[in-house]
């Protein structure tokens, strides 16, 4: 029989870095990892295989890529180096390993810190970077001990202690009753991640029970070997980065195995591993301790991006409704659900009567409401009966901590739901924005909306939605942690939709109208009519060859054209900008007939003539015999580009778009080509009188 922990496999924080990663590579943006995204060889060698770049140092980061912070974290001024350097930079840190950075830098300049962990691990590295004071690092209950020996910390006014998230759980709980015996000074802080815990938790049951025990992960990783620890002392215990290692393992002997992994282990390696052992243990039932096992084999690639979103907004700080729920309604005597009537309220409180209860109830001006208040009776009045969490007991003072927020929000979840079920538009206020995205309060519950789902354009701030009212829709929930996620872009772009669909039914061919310019591309302006673009060709926006659009329009001019053609299927625009007055050869029809004198710029020149500028928008040639009464061997011999000279016009052809010019018109003509011409005309009127006899003696017979 095979047996599968169900906390077998990815965490959220490195399923979040590894997911941030292939989003950005699937985007076609250039991407680098500072240190391998996580401890397994064959996620990073497909990531090297998209073009992932893995380098040591942040300075090492070529132009044009963005570098993913890896889950562990990493030294502080290695941070400080890449904001100073203006390098592109995404923090896949775990929020976890977030947390202990935020205790540790938040502690006075003398404070000393223990540290639980690897001293030459990423995340104690990195941990140590945020220290002010003095700091210690310790793998076991000995070197804790020897620490503590050679070290005279009882004198030290301020001392903690924290954990690598991955450190031995069984391990700390020894460490932690030595500080707790002989430090009572210490302030202890249990930062072991809860998946961690529960990993090793449920590893520790599996492998009691189990004969021999497997262990997918990297050799590396830290949490994936504090596996293998734990399941070894109770079980003969295998670790494998892949299935093909079970070749050299005979499974044979053992009845029950069970089957565990890493953190860092991909769901897909886990399910090759599974089925590779199901195929040769012939005749062994499969079952797993998960409720679903196809849950826990899952493959990556099918989270839901918005839920994604919402963990990183999670990992940035911003403390989640579910985080907050787990916190206010965990299962000890002060986190009860009370009924309290209100008192007295001041500009900052709001005291309560809490039934049952001989303590003074205090629910401070942040815990009264979700929705943004100015004060305290916008919430609350005096003789109103609430229900209450107790977010803490405070015997010192006699005094309980409590919220109405919470329950609020406890409550309005069911509003969420519903609305996320119905398809509901709903209006809300944006009260915080973070790094991710921004947090709309709406029936009293908190929804994250991603930045890309906000509407705001892509590097625009955020904070131009600050305390704004928006309309948004529910896309995801997740009922087990209380998490909605939300788009205000989805609910403005069926606003827009209709609003489309409305002026697409006004609009005919020929018709004029009035518009914005809205952007600007190397083959033309895009034009906003009024809730839908319409595009006006290069080719339309000047009867001049032009380069580019912006040398007759810019962003934000208001223009009028005309609809050249509406394409329905598609519904796209066609637009026309040049006005048929404008037209250079309506122009020349008008003003320049033909025996017109005027001025003309050279602007090229060719074997066979020299082609002018008349007007804007219109070249004449002017042949090579039009030049000059004389002979000519090449025009370049008597004009150059950029000449101006005297012309006139010969010749109009309005169908084939062209006109002759003479310059020698302009001239008076020499005397010696006059006689020349006559002696020319001499010569040809008796050929002409002979032809014309012989034409007449043809048409008599």
């Amino acid at each position: 029989m095979i047996k599968l922990a169900k906390t077998a496999g990815f965490c959220f924080g490195v399923d979040r870095a590894v997911n941030l990663v292939y989003e950005l590579v699937n985007k076609g943006e250039k991407v680098c990892t500072l240190g391998p995204i996580i401890h397994n060889s064959q996620l990073v060698d497909d990531l090297k295989s998209k073009g992932v770049m893995i380098i040591d140092n942040i300075s090492q980061c070529p132009n044009g890529y963005t570098v993913v912070i890896r889950t562990h974290g990493v030294e502080k001024q290695i941070i400080d180096e890449a904001d100073l350097k203006n390098i592109n930079y995404i923090n896949a840190t775990c929020p976890f390993v977030l947390k202990i950075h935020k205790i540790v830098s938040q502690q006075p300049d003398d404070t000393v810190t223990l540290i639980a962990g690897d001293a030459n691990h990423p995340e104690v590295l990195g941990i140590r970077s945020y220290c002010k004071g003095k700091s210690f690092v310790f793998k076991n209950q000995s070197e804790l001990e020897n620490i503590l020996e050679t070290n005279c910390l009882k004198d030290e006014k301020s001392l903690i202690c924290v954990a690598q998230t991955t450190f031995s759980l069984k391990e700390w709980k020894k460490c932690e009753k030595i500080l707790k015996k002989l430090y009572t000074n210490c302030r202890i802080y249990s930062t072991i991640c809860n998946a961690t815990a529960d990993r090793q938790h449920e590893a520790a049951d599996l492998s009691s029970s189990a004969d021999a025990m497997i262990v997918i992960g990297g050799r590396h990783s830290s949490n994936t070997c504090k596996l293998r620890d734990v399941c070894k002392s109770n079980a003969d215990t295998f670790l494998i980065e892949t299935a093909q290692e079970l070749a050299d393992i005979d499974l044979s002997p053992y009845k029950v195995i069970g089957v565990t992994a890493g953190a860092s282990t991909p769901s897909v390696i886990i399910k090759e591993v599974l089925k590779t052992m199901s195929e040769e243990i012939i005749e062994k039932e499969v079952e797993t301790t998960s409720a679903v096992t196809e849950e826990v084999v899952e493959t990556a690639d099918t989270a839901d991006k918005a839920e994604k979103a919402a963990v990183k907004a999670s990992a940035d700080g911003e403390a989640t409704f579910e985080e907050m729920l787990e916190e206010s309604f965990r299962e000890d005597e002060n986190s009860k659900v009370v009924r309290g009537t209100v008192v007295n309220i001041t500009p900052t409180e709001v005291f309560v009567d809490v039934e049952g209860r001989k303590q003074t109830g205090v629910i401070a001006f942040d815990d009264l409401s979700s929705e943004p208040i100015t004060k305290p009776e916008d919430a609350v009045s005096i003789g109103d009966t609430l229900d209450l969490v107790i977010m803490k007991t405070d015997d010192s003072e006699g005094v309980l901590k409590l919220s109405k927020k919470l329950v609020d929000q406890f409550k309005g979840w069911e509003n969420i739901v519903a609305a996320k079920e119905s398809d509901e538009v709903l209006e809300g206020t944006v009260v915080s924005v973070i790094k991710g995205g921004v947090i709309v309060v709406a029936k009293g519950s908190r929804v994250f909306v991603p930045a890309s789902l906000t509407g705001v354009p892509r590097g625009q701030d955020l904070d131009v939605l600050k305390d704004a009212t928006v309309r948004f829709k529910v896309i995801d929930v997740n009922m087990g942690r209380r998490r909605a996620v939300g788009s205000i872009k989805v609910v403005a772009n069926e606003e827009r939709k209709a609003q489309q669909e409305a002026l697409w039914a006004t609009l005919e061919e020929g018709q004029k109208i009035t518009g914005t310019v809205k952007s600007l591309t190397s083959y033309g302006a895009f034009v906003d009519i009024g809730g839908m673009d319409g595009m006006i060709h290069i080719s339309e926006l000047s009867w001049n060859r032009i380069k580019h659009p912006s040398e007759v329009v810019n962003v934000g001019d208001a223009v009028e054209v005309t609809i050249k053609s509406l394409d329905d299927e598609n519904k796209k625009i066609s637009l026309g900008f040049k006005k048929i007055e404008d037209n250079p050869w309506e122009i020349l029809k008008r003003d320049y007939p033909v025996g017109t004198d005027c001025k003309a710029k050279i602007v090229s020149i060719a074997a066979f003539g020299a082609f002018a500028n008349v007007i804007p928008g219109i070249d004449g040639l002017i042949h090579i015999s039009q030049i000059s009464w004389e002979r000519i061997k090449t025009p370049a011999d008597v004009l150059n580009v950029g000449d101006e000279v005297d012309v006139r016009i010969i010749d109009i052809d309005f169908d084939k778009k062209r006109v002759s010019l003479s310059m020698k018109e302009r001239i008076e003509k020499p005397e010696e080509v006059i006689e020349a011409l006559a002696e020319d005309n001499a010569e040809v009127e008796p050929e002409a009188e002979a032809e014309a006899e012989a034409e007449a003696d043809t048409d008599a017979e």
